[in-house]
């Protein structure tokens, strides 16, 4: 019987195919890549075509979608100017920044237009009904103007109600230095509910300030912004986290309040700096999957970290990320799209305005992408002021993919309880802004556009 040996040499033939073997391996990895990018641009492009496709069908959104332009002529100096705005601009020429800031000015009226436009849900007139009027007095079912600033929406399935949480800022304007910024006492956060996201109630103020304990993180001296609240499905409670400080912001904390009921009354539990970091702008962001994040400015507003919540919502987790070191961002909102995160930002500049970049991710926890500025429409200044505005929440509208209410505050630090409401229409869709040559295999982000109007409604 004949032993073959399994060292045998490969016959001449066998070797020859194995030398071509390699190169069509690696030409087939290499074709294999080509197919996968190709197949990445075409699906983004079927994306973006089904999103056209659906919002071709709804006139409403065509109109959204109209670039409007906005020119504001600047005035020559007349009468006597304010103080404060004439330190402001010593030898340098006006700006429209400028004339937003000077509570003297005569186009004062653009920014921040009078009673007598105010947005009245209960109105007869029905030519405005449903209509948003970015920058207008909003009145809530009672008639008084609606306090929920720097806030954010809850949606509450078992009620299938809209809830507006936000800073309830009706009391004076004051300094408590004179380079201090302008602040109001704290009075607590405010809570609206709507079934339409234009009709809203007043459900009371839901987290009260502390008015006798001045060792209390809520006493009416202090600071209490950015209030949001999410609901956790496994312990049935509504939770409530917010930015608490001192009155010169070197306590950077964080406070953290629980209540059985969207409509309160919240009962605050605990303040601190998470992670161990100091803590200013902050929102926080729930998940498909039902897990809850904490994103906030640090070090000295100089980077944004995000974090992980625990199970029950009332605390961080040991996890925290570092994102946009070094780019001096606050105000973040996030929100998510077809399993892509994105994230609006602003910067620091204390009350005056500036412009928004829009981030976009896929994990929550980074690496994060700047997109760019995402405001469409007005002017250029408009859109290196975010419409003379700061963004505080984005809202996914219902029933249509790819669209959501930017929502941003028009602060007013003259009066800061008159500050006013922008909500504009955001659209995910379309190409990249700024779209790499070559990505095999990279994000393509869609464009994030948020776009100016002077009057619009939701889509449905």
């Amino acid at each position: 019987m004949r032993i073959r040996s399994k060292y045998k040499r490969p016959t001449i033939s066998s070797y020859v195919g194995m030398k071509c073997t390699m190169p069509t391996i690696v030409w087939s990895l290499v074709g294999c890549l080509l197919v996968l990018h190709l197949y990445s641009l075409v699906r983004q492009k079927e994306r973006t075509g089904e999103m056209q496709l659906s919002l071709g069908n709804r006139t409403l959104f065509q109109e959204l979608l109209v670039v409007e332009e906005d020119n504001i002529q600047i005035p020559p100096p007349r009468g006597k100017r304010s103080p404060r705005a004439a330190k402001r601009r010593p030898k340098k020429p006006i700006s429209l920044i400028d004339e937003f800031l000077d509570e003297n000015s005569q186009i004062r009226h653009i920014f921040f237009p009078g009673e007598r436009t105010a947005i009245d849900p209960l109105n007869e007139d029905t030519s405005n009904k449903s209509y948003y009027f970015p920058g207008r007095i909003w009145l809530d079912t009672e008639g008084n103007p609606i306090q929920a600033h720097g806030g954010g929406i809850l949606f509450d399935k078992k009620a299938s109600t809209y809830y507006w949480y936000g800073e309830y800022k009706d009391g004076p304007t004051y300094q408590v230095q004179k380079n201090a910024p302008a602040r109001v006492d704290i009075i607590g956060v405010g809570c609206y509910s709507s079934k339409d996201l234009w009709t809203w109630k007043n459900e009371g103020i839901v987290l009260a300030a502390e008015e006798k304990n001045e060792t209390h993180d809520l006493h009416k001296t202090n600071v209490l912004e950015r209030p949001k609240v999410i609901y956790n499905d496994k312990t049935g409670k509504y939770v409530m986290w917010m930015h608490v400080d001192d009155a010169n912001y070197t306590k950077a904390s964080v406070g953290v309040a629980i209540s059985d009921y969207p409509t309160g009354p919240f009962d605050y539990l605990y303040s601190k700096r998470p992670h161990g970091f100091e803590s200013r702008d902050m929102t926080i962001f729930k998940d498909s999957d039902g897990t809850a994040y904490l994103v906030y400015s640090s070090e000295d507003n100089s980077e944004l970290h995000i974090g992980p919540l625990t199970r029950d919502y009332l605390d961080v987790t040991n996890v925290v990320k570092r994102v946009l070191v070094g780019e001096h961002r606050e105000a973040p909102a996030l929100f998510k799209h077809r399993n892509t995160y994105y994230m609006i930002t602003s910067g620091c500049t204390g009350w005056a305005p500036n412009e928004a970049l829009a981030h976009a991710a896929e994990s929550v926890l980074g690496p994060w992408e700047t997109l760019g500025n995402p405001c469409v429409g007005g002017n250029k200044m408009y859109r290196l002021t975010t419409f003379f505005a700061q963004g505080t929440f984005v809202l996914p509208l219902p029933g249509v993919p790819g669209s959501f209410i930017f929502m941003a505050d028009r602060w007013n630090p003259a009066d800061l309880r008159d500050s006013r409401y922008v909500w504009l229409p955001l659209i995910v869709g379309g190409k990249a802004d700024w779209p790499l040559e070559y990505n095999f295999g990279f994000p393509l982000w869609s464009r994030v556009s948020i776009y100016w109007h002077k009057k619009w409604r939701c889509p449905f």
